[in-house]
Order: C-alpha cells, then sequence, then structure tokens
C-alpha cells in the first residue's frame, strides 16, 4: 500500500523515521508533513498518479483504492479523489472523518466543474 510505497520512495522505514529524526526533519521544514500519516503528494501521489495511468491504459475498468492511515487523512483523500481513486479504506475509528473528507473531495470537484470558484473564506 501507500505505507510501502512512502517507505520505498523516501528510502526510510516509519519505525525508524519516527522514532529517531522525523521530528526534527519537520521542525527544520525539511518536509511539510509526516508523510506516513499525510500522503507525500509531490512525490509518492505524482508515483501513485503515473502508476494509475498506465494501468487504465491497459484495462479501463481497473479499481484502485487506498488504505490504511492514508485512507483515512482529509488531505490524503482529496488528493486520491482528485487522483482518479475509487475507494478508500481505513481503520473503524477513521471512517467518519474519511467519509466526509470523500464527500467533501466530491463536492469540490462538482463546484469546479460548474465554475464556482471560492473566495478566501470559501464562498462565491
Amino acid at each position: 500500500g501507500t505505507n510501502d510505497l512512502t517507505q520505498m520512495t523516501f528510502g526510510f522505514s516509519r519505525d525508524d523515521a519516527e522514532g529517531k529524526f522525523l521530528g526534527a526533519y519537520l521542525e527544520q521544514r525539511i518536509l511539510k508533513n509526516n508523510p506516513f500519516a499525510t500522503l507525500d503528494q509531490s512525490g509518492v501521489g505524482r508515483l501513485m498518479e503515473m502508476a494509475i495511468l498506465r494501468g487504465r491504459n491497459v484495462r479501463e475498468d481497473l479499481k484502485v483504492g487506498i488504505c490504511g492511515e492514508h485512507g483515512g487523512d482529509p488531505e490524503s483523500i482529496g488528493f486520491c479523489h482528485e487522483a482518479g481513486l475509487d475507494y478508500v479504506s481505513c481503520s473503524p475509528f477513521r471512517v467518519p472523518t474519511a467519509r466526509v473528507a470523500a464527500a467533501q473531495a466530491k463536492i469540490r470537484e462538482d463546484r469546479a466543474k460548474r465554475g464556482f470558484v471560492p473566495d478566501e473564506r470559501g464562498e462565491r
């Protein structure tokens, strides 16, 4: 899943990073977010988009989803919706957050299709 892809992309394991140096990376702004909690869109996300595109070029009906920590993170869910993923799977306690985030992503998509451009308060 995305946790394994994150580990391979960054070249460090979650256990090693969170226990040793990830806090310093976040504090020094080397990383914007913990990549094991919020999907790294420019690295891991780009690899996902490439895989989805190539997979669907071979099989148009290919279903793609996300699971684990990223499957319950609102920012990650929003990105995954934009990238064309079909579903999320997460721990039971994350389901309410995941459902709201997925609904919000769909609403943003629908509004964008209708030409809705929010102002700084999120209103038009």
